[in-house]
């Protein structure tokens, strides 16, 4: 199992986990929020009760008892309405809106309409009545919870993702600076024991030979070191024509491609296409792409490339006729490490993806690809202002 789909799956159990927390605090509440109603309820049948048996229990402790019940904060807002459907009094609305008429008929209608059936007294008259306000509190204290913990969530999500980022960052450049530096020496040494063999060659074409190709392959090796140094570093842009340099990438890997592999791409003399690049990086995105396509098509296949300029972008295809890609893994195929190869590092898609993306402000992704017929790589280079 691989790094990404196990950290897709711990997503998928948090949030389940998240769901369940949730879902229980939803529970609990609802249980409290019908416990204080049914208590509410209970206030406003004995506030009924009060009203109903005063007139017939006037002596001095019934009354005590009764004026307790009465004026007893009961925090239910309540409408009493005689039989005539007049309102004679209100209560725990606020003190202004509690005399307010207007207001009550308004807030009657809707208790009529929505609220609770009306407590009857003897004598016709009615008590409508509301949740008070804390239970309404509390009925909205579970979106003001998963508001809360998911604002907390997310903040945590992303200065933690800013963290890894940057961290991440530091190790690409402390990477790719310390194999700039480790190629050095040994480079020196090459090109060294290269004018050893020219000098000592006395004219024999197979030692001159070798020689001139390692000479070429040190070439290769100072430029994939003089790449892994601007890693990190502000990146140079200077204007260059694209199809010049997508064909130079492009002699490069054929040479060194199987016989069986086409390349089809833009002919280098047709109107240049002119961009913002740093050459020997952007040329490095196209190589690591040409890789993945040869590997791809293992051994026979077509890779075909366009250009053209739209809008205020420059738009960059490179298609093979390889395995292709799932669509689960297009945004993956990106990510350090993520390889379908034995021996992969998985790093090359990542590399492109950075200097693409970091380097040129520019955008690379996965265009469309199917399975068993290949597959087509985008880039999105701005167009030169001015």
């Amino acid at each position: 199992m691989d790094i990404y789909r196990l950290k897709s799956m711990w997503k998928w159990g948090l949030a389940l986990a998240g769901l369940l927390v949730v879902g229980l605090s939803l529970l609990v509440i609802r249980q409290v929020v019908q416990q204080i109603r049914d208590f509410e309820h209970q206030k406003i049948v004995w506030f009924k009760t009060a009203v109903e048996d005063l007139p017939n229990n006037p002596d001095n402790a019934s009354f005590i008892l009764h004026d307790a019940i009465l004026t007893a904060d009961l925090r239910v807002p309540l409408i009493l309405v005689n039989e005539r459907g007049i309102i004679e009094d209100a209560r725990n609305f606020g003190s202004e809106l509690d005399s307010s008429k207007q207001f009550l008929a308004g807030r009657l209608a809707v208790i009529q309409a929505n609220g609770y059936p009306p407590v009857e007294l003897a004598d016709g008259k009615k008590i409508y009545y509301e949740d008070s306000r804390l239970v309404a509190y509390l009925n909205y204290l579970p979106f003001i919870q998963i508001a809360l913990v998911s604002l907390l969530i997310f903040l945590g999500y992303l200065g933690f993702n800013v963290s890894r980022r940057a961290e991440e960052n530091r190790v690409w450049v402390g990477m790719a600076r310390e194999t700039a530096h480790q190629l050095g020496t040994p480079l020196t040494a090459i090109l060294a024991w290269v004018e050893y063999l020219r000098t000592h060659a006395q004219g024999n074409p197979q030692i001159n030979f070798a020689a001139d190709e390692i000479a070429r392959d040190a070439d290769k090796l100072e430029l994939i070191a003089d790449r892994f140094s601007k890693i990190g570093s502000t990146a140079e842009l200077t204007p260059h024509n694209l199809l010049t340099s997508l064909d130079r990438t492009r002699s490069y890997m054929q040479a060194r491609a199987p016989k069986r592999i086409r390349f089809d791409f833009p002919d280098p003399e047709s109107p240049p296409i002119m961009v913002m690049i740093n050459m020997h990086l952007f040329e490095w995105v196209i190589e690591n792409l040409l890789r993945n396509a040869l590997d791809a098509m293992e051994g026979e296949g077509e890779i075909k490339a366009t250009a053209r300029q739209e809008g205020r972008w420059v738009h960059i295809e490179i298609s093979d006729t390889g395995k292709g890609i799932p669509s689960s893994r297009f945004r993956r195929v990106f990510k350090p490490g993520y390889t379908t190869k034995s021996r992969g590092w998985g790093l090359g898609l990542s590399l492109a993806k950075r200097i693409v993306e970091s380097y040129h402000k520019g955008r690379i992704y996965v265009k469309s690809s199917t399975l068993g017929k290949g597959t087509t790589f985008a880039i999105l280079l701005p167009v030169p202002k001015g």
